[in-house]
């Protein structure tokens, strides 16, 4: 997952057809075409939504562009959202980068080689075409 921080976050054209969806939009409503990032918000830490639209357009819409985390975004939730299916997460201002980049080593066991399926990769390391 790609960390950046509050202050570098650049809020003008980027070149990439970026939509930024509501927390209370519904993915199944968003046309996908031609679309390469979704900004989705976090208002405040203590609301979850965004980690369900992210799940929904990667697993149920086969969204496979960046997928960003904006807004009140703490280094205690990269984990969870880098299991969502977000890339990229904007942290909060008073987040410390080294920290957050502390907490997602912390955390091997849901990249490469992972024992547990995410929204990006569903099956765990130990499934193989055989045993499938």
């Amino acid at each position: 997952m790609k960390l950046i921080a509050a202050s570098a976050q650049f809020t003008g054209t980027t070149g990439q057809n970026t939509v930024e969806l509501a927390n209370d939009a519904d993915p199944f409503q968003l046309s996908l075409a031609g679309v390469d990032r979704i900004d989705l918000n976090f208002p405040k830490f203590t609301d979850g939504r965004a980690f369900s639209q992210a799940f929904l357009l990667r697993r149920r819409l086969g969204f496979k562009g960046e997928i960003r985390a904006t807004g009140d975004v703490l280094v205690d939730q990269l984990a969870q959202m880098e299991r969502s299916g977000f890339d990229v997460a904007v942290l909060r201002a008073d987040q410390d980068m080294a920290v957050a980049q502390r907490v997602l080593a912390a955390y091997p066991g849901y990249g490469v080689g992972k024992y547990q399926g995410d929204a990006v990769d569903i099956q765990p390391h130990f499934i193989t075409a055989t045993t499938a």
